[in-house]
């Protein structure tokens, strides 16, 4: 006999209640989620008003990539015979292992040359406005033109390493080919528009270029929140365009010193060394942030050796906010995909002319032998 203490529930009625409430509830998940493709969808439309898509390289009418150009600024980036000592070339600062840079606060040329400041990668470099923390060179070819006759890589001007790289029987060829209207290829400022050709190819997509074509799922929902509060401090304002940074100048330090926060020792004052107007004091390019989170130390003296760190100053002497540290890390997060692959002519073995053999002149005779 049934114990009549039991509750009976007519199994039909129960049917349709639990298909009520399935019914119910996938309603408010449809209704949740279509929230957050629409929070996604505008995340999107505002990201793309950021940030440009990402071009093919960083050629312009006035600096084309050629093949000729581009195969000999390749060889030049990463030949160390046109330095005082064989030590140093382009690559010296720019390491392939280090995201096109060398993980220092400050680099080390030849002779043990410590430069000034820190080497920011050198991809995506080209797609800037100018180039060094100060800005004092307009392109890439101007800046590898000046700097191989610079201290850099122990040289005393121009002639010193022109002269090294003519001894080198196969670069007449190539200087050439790449500068067929030159009479005398072998020349400085042919030297800067091959190795800022070469540099003009070194542009590679990241995840957020995905995301930016409409791959939302390219990027997590972390990075997306990072993304969202990224924009929403304040950081877009300054760090914007394909190179999410690179294109403009700014005071460093808009709220408070900028040497109290980072801990920094050297007093500089960024464009001031350059044009010596008293409205450049403390005033320095806005980074490029594509491949900041794999590029430590940060900041033109490298002074922060974390990207989370780096985020919080930003905030707190640019913006006057004060960022917790679980925004620093939602932030760093989403910087983590601007990340891209090294470019494959970057790390692929470099083939550099063969220097040839110069027979040494036989000694004269001692006299009266």
């Amino acid at each position: 006999m049934r114990d009549r203490s039991v509750p009976v529930v007519d199994s039909g009625k129960f049917c349709i209640f639990a298909s009520l409430a399935l019914a119910a509830g996938l309603s408010l998940l449809s209704a949740a989620a279509l929230a957050d493709d629409g929070d996604d969808a505008a995340l999107l439309a505002k990201a793309r008003e950021a940030f440009p898509t990402l071009p093919r390289d960083a050629a312009t009418e006035g600096h084309p990539v050629t093949p000729e150009r581009v195969r000999l600024g390749r060889m030049l980036f990463f030949d160390t015979r046109a330095s005082s000592d064989g030590t140093t070339s382009c690559s010296r600062c720019h390491m392939p292992g280090f995201q096109g840079c060398d993980a220092l606060p400050t680099s080390i040329g030849a002779k043990g040359f410590v430069t000034p400041r820190n080497a920011a990668t050198v991809f995506y470099s080209a797609l800037h406005n100018s180039i060094h923390w100060d800005g004092r060179f307009a392109t890439v070819e101007d800046q590898a033109g000046a700097a191989i006759g610079g201290p850099a890589f122990g040289n005393k001007g121009e002639k010193e390493p022109m002269d090294r790289l003519k001894a080198i029987p196969g670069y007449e060829a190539l200087f050439r080919a790449a500068f067929p209207a030159d009479g005398e290829p072998i020349n400085a400022r042919n030297y800067g528009t091959a190795v800022g050709a070469f540099e003009r190819t070194l542009v590679a997509p990241s995840r957020f270029d995905d995301y930016l074509s409409g791959k939302p799922e390219a990027l997590t929902q972390a990075e997306r929140a990072g993304l969202r509060l990224f924009l929403e401090t304040g950081c877009a304002d300054c760090h914007k365009g394909p190179g999410v940074g690179g294109r403009s100048f700014r005071k460093f330090g808009v709220f408070s010193d900028y040497r109290r926060a980072t801990g920094s020792k050297k007093d500089d004052k960024g464009r001031f060394g350059v044009t010596k107007k008293e409205a450049d004091v403390d005033v320095f390019k806005v980074a490029g942030l594509r491949d900041v989170a794999a590029t430590p130390p940060y900041f033109h003296d490298g002074s922060v050796r974390t990207l989370s760190d780096a985020v919080r100053i930003m905030a707190k002497v640019q913006l006057d906010a004060e960022l917790s540290e679980a925004d620093a890390r939602s932030i760093a997060a989403f910087l983590g995909s601007l990340t891209g692959p090294i470019p494959a002519s970057f790390v692929e073995p470099t083939p550099l002319p063969p220097a040839g053999f110069v027979e040494t002149p036989a000694a004269a005779p001692a006299q009266g032998s």
